[in-house]
C-alpha cells in the first residue's frame, strides 16, 4: 500500500523541550484552533504560505515584475504585499536573489521524514530521547501521522505527540497504540472562555484527555500562561482539579507567555494580538505553580 504524504513546515534537531532526552521535532502544518497567543503562526494555515524577510530585501523589485496578480508594490524603501490580491502562488519566490521570500510548508513523504529522524538514532539511544510530532496539530493529518508512528515503532524509536486533543476520538483511537508519551495542551477549563480564546469548544479536548488517561497512557499537560487569558487562579484551580483526577498525568508544564513570535507575525503579514501583553512575573508563575502542587501535582516551569 502506498504511504501517504503530509505537509510539514520544519524538522528541528536536538530539541530538549519537547519530551525526554534529545529529540527530533517534526512540525505539521495546519491547526483547527486559532489561539490569540499562538507562538507558531506559521503552523496555522493548512496550505503553504509565503514568509517575507524585510531584512534580506535589497529592493531590486524583481518580485514586482514577477507577480502575476500585481500584489507586490514598493513604497519608499519598503516592498510590501497586498494580501487581498496575493494568491500565494509562489511565482515571486525564485526571482528573489536574496531569499527574502520563502515557502513555509512543504509536502514530504514518510520515507523522507524518517530519513531525517533516523540520522539521530544514536543521540536518542544515549539520552533517552526520540521523535516528537508537533505542529500545528498532527491529528489533522491522521494517515500521515499514523504511518510515521508505525515506522518509528518498527525502529524502536520513542515517540511523543504534542497535541491540542481537538480531534474525533476515532482518530486518537487509531494512533494512540503507537504513542509513548502525550504532550497534551490544555489552555482553559471553562468552555466559553476557551471558545473565545481559541475559536473552538474544549468539550472534545477534555473528553479525549480523560479517555487517554483511562486507557493508561503517559501524559504531560502543557499549559501556556497568558496574562489576561488564562493565567488566573480560577483557571489554575480548575485545571488542578482536573489534572489531579487523571492518573495518567505525570506532570504539568507551565509555559509563561513571551513575545518571541512577534517577528513571525510581521513576516507573515498577520496581525499580532498581544503587543502590549507582559510576560508573567516569576512571582505570579510560582504562585500558580504552588496552587497545582497543593493538589499533589508535579509541576515544571518552562518547556
Amino acid at each position: 500500500m502506498r504511504q501517504p504524504n503530509g505537509l510539514i513546515f520544519d524538522v528541528r534537531k536536538f530539541s530538549v523541550h519537547d519530551g525526554p532526552g534529545i529529540r527530533t521535532t517534526v512540525f505539521f502544518k495546519g491547526c483547527p484552533l486559532s489561539c490569540w497567543w499562538c507562538h507558531n503562526p506559521e503552523s496555522q494555515g493548512r496550505q503553504p504560505e509565503i514568509m517575507l524577510w524585510d531584512s534580506r530585501c535589497i529592493g531590486c523589485e524583481a518580485c514586482l515584475a514577477a507577480c502575476p496578480e500585481a500584489a507586490i508594490a514598493r513604497s519608499g524603501q519598503v516592498v510590501s504585499t497586498d494580501q487581498r490580491l496575493c494568491t500565494s502562488c509562489g511565482t515571486c519566490i525564485p526571482y528573489c536573489p536574496t531569499d527574502a521570500r520563502e515557502w513555509i510548508g512543504r509536502e514530504a513523504s514518510v520515507a523522507e521524514v524518517m530519513a531525517e529522524i533516523e540520522r539521530d538514532v544514536s543521540f536518542y539511544d544515549e539520552s533517552g530521547g526520540g521523535v516528537t510530532f508537533s505542529g500545528g496539530e498532527p491529528l489533522m493529518q491522521p494517515a500521515f501521522l499514523l504511518a510515521l508512528l508505525q515506522a518509528c515503532r518498527q525502529q524502536e524509536i520513542h515517540t511523543a505527540l504534542d497535541t491540542s486533543g481537538f480531534a474525533a476520538w476515532e482518530t486518537l483511537e487509531r494512533v494512540r497504540p503507537y504513542v509513548d508519551l502525550f504532550l497534551y495542551d490544555v489552555k482553559l477549563i471553562d468552555e466559553e472562555r476557551h471558545r473565545q480564546a481559541t475559536g473552538v469548544s474544549n468539550t472534545r479536548i477534555l473528553n479525549n484527555l480523560r479517555a487517554l488517561s483511562e486507557h493508561g497512557h503517559r501524559i504531560i499537560l502543557r499549559v501556556p500562561l497568558v496574562p489576561g487569558v488564562n493565567a488566573d487562579e480560577v483557571n489554575m484551580l480548575a485545571l488542578a482539579d482536573l489534572a489531579a483526577s487523571l492518573p495518567g498525568v505525570e506532570r504539568v508544564d507551565l509555559l509563561p507567555y513571551h513575545h518571541a513570535a512577534a517577528g513571525k507575525y510581521e513576516r507573515l503579514q498577520k496581525p499580532y494580538s498581544f503587543p502590549d501583553t507582559l510576560t508573567p512575573s516569576d512571582e505570579t508563575v510560582n504562585a500558580l505553580a504552588d496552587r497545582l502542587r497543593e493538589r499533589g501535582l508535579f509541576v515544571k516551569i518552562g518547556g
